[in-house]
């Protein structure tokens, strides 16, 4: 248990950051859009948009093939760090090297011609956040999570302060005072553009932050261990481009796919992505899971008790994301207060996004099998055959199901993938996960949230006195159950 509290510390520690870091980031969404049209803003968003295929394709999966092989025998950690560091660092400058060749085409290509520094910005901060996820992998397998943590929150603190400054105090100086020595560096024609250079800023500040995990290591290049954490980590590469089908490709299709006119199809889009922010809670704490897991299955997974560690891990995990289901789902009377009127029309498909991202969740802890095995490329064949079933049911439930249909692709498709690496996890690294428990906490979540549901149909109670009633009864018999397992454990010990 010890071992799984000191998870689980490390697990707040990157869930508060990253709970303190998304709100700062969403305090810039109005910032941005009272000072800028909303064609303006859409340049922000395209570009951004782009962000997470890019950083798959520039960090070639080396962070995991990082965790993975520096503490394999005969491999030292430094040597391990500085090879995948190496990688990334010439795959970034090789990438930059072709898009400052092309961007004299590329730029009018993608319409902005009069503003061809915006995609050198934006590669800029691209190959930065590569390159630095390197360092912070290493910042995680040495638990540091407060460091991790801590250069997180400065570099949002930093691109919201200056943010701050670029959009309203400068421009503001810049017009009542414009013999200051300041406001005539101000240049109005880089408009949206100051957005990117916030950013690029912040990501300078977080490399200078990260010196230490850049500089204070032993450089050395190992070409056999290249080689095979190539093999290892490019696998990684699919994994990751199907993860972005998986989570992206339904609210891409609804625009499309969609039986009304491009108005009312844009209205259904709108409605479905507000309400996806509704499962936020799940996805930080899945998020903040991963930053602390990785690094933790990879270490343990010498020890004796590895394979008991992970069951336990999981079944906890399962416990928690349940809870986080029904702090949504029965106190929803209170978070819909979180969208505005027009949008909660389509707070039924919160239920289902929770019980999606809670299967991504058992996913992640199931898919160390091929990780700790190096079977990526079966892991990617999961993730492929994830991403086929979310486009043919995308295809399929949109146009006759709506947004509610896109949801269950989601669900199904995370579900499904659970299943497939549970079964193949039992055959290349088998663990004996008490999946009786945890289906049972699943259904007794699913349960309380349709019996509260029932009970309002046919009590006339306040949402909130039921809602506490089927949370008080979920605590109540996990702690029961999980008693009663700790006592049978202690007494067949004895």
């Amino acid at each position: 248990m010890s071992i799984i509290r000191k998870l689980v510390s490390q697990t707040a520690v990157y869930g508060l950051s990253s709970i303190f870091g998304r709100f700062l980031n969403y305090l810039l969404v109005p910032l941005v859009t009272y000072h800028y049209s909303a064609a303006e803003y859409g340049v922000v968003s395209e570009f951004y948009a782009y962000a997470g295929f890019f950083s798959v394709f520039l960090l070639f999966g080396f962070e995991t093939g990082y965790f993975r092989f520096r503490d394999k025998e005969n491999t030292g950690k430094d040597t391990a760090y500085s090879t995948a560091l190496i990688f990334v660092v010439l795959v970034n400058i090789g990438f930059f090297l072709a898009i400052l060749a092309i961007n004299s085409r590329l730029s009018p290509a993608l319409n902005y011609a009069d503003h061809p520094e915006y995609v050198l910005y934006f590669t800029v901060i691209l190959i930065l956040d590569a390159i630095a996820a390197i360092p912070f992998a290493r910042l995680r397998a040495e638990n540091k999570a407060l460091r991790f943590a801590g250069v997180k929150i400065c570099e949002i603190l930093i691109t919201v302060l200056l943010s701050l400054f670029f959009i309203i105090y400068w421009p503001k100086l810049y017009s009542q005072y414009p013999d200051f020595w300041l406001s005539k560096l101000y240049r109005p024609e880089i408009g949206i553009g100051y957005v990117f250079i916030a950013n690029l800023i912040a990501s300078i500040c977080k490399f200078a932050l990260l010196s230490p995990q850049l500089l204070n290591i032993r450089w050395g290049f190992d070409r056999a261990l290249f080689a095979r954490m190539w093999r290892y980590s490019l696998p990684m590469v699919f994994i990751g481009f199907t993860g972005i089908i998986d989570e992206m490709l339904g609210r891409v299709l609804l625009k499309h796919l969609l039986p009304y006119d491009l108005k009312t199809n844009m209205q259904m889009l709108g409605i479905y992505s507000a309400c996806y922010k509704l499962s936020i809670l799940m996805s930080l704490f899945i998020q903040a899971f991963r930053y602390a897991a990785e690094p933790f299955f990879f270490s343990y997974a010498d020890k004796s008790d590895a394979r008991v560690i992970y069951a336990k891990v999981l079944k906890f995990f399962v416990i928690f994301c349940m809870f986080i289901f029904l702090l949504v789902t029965l106190y929803i009377d209170f978070f819909k207060y979180f969208l505005g009127k027009d949008f909660r029309s389509g707070l039924n498909v919160v239920p289902i996004l929770l019980l999606a991202n809670l299967f991504l969740g058992i996913y992640v802890n199931l898919s160390i099998w091929y990780k700790l095995t190096d079977k990526t490329l079966l892991g990617a064949v999961v993730s492929f055959l994830g991403a086929v079933l979310t486009i043919v049911l995308n295809i399929i439930w949109i146009p006759h199901y709506g947004y509610v249909g896109s949801s269950c692709a989601t669900l199904l498709c995370y579900a499904s993938m659970a299943v497939m690496s549970y079964l193949l996890g039992r055959k290349y690294y088998p663990v004996n996960y008490d999946v009786v428990r945890v289906l049972t906490y699943i259904g007794l979540g699913v349960d309380l949230y349709l019996g509260q549901q029932l009970l309002l149909q046919k009590v006339n109670w306040a949402p909130w006195i039921s809602a506490s009633m089927m949370m008080a009864v979920y605590l109540l018999i996990v702690a029961l159950f999980e008693t009663r397992t700790r006592i049978s454990t202690k007494t067949q010990t004895v």
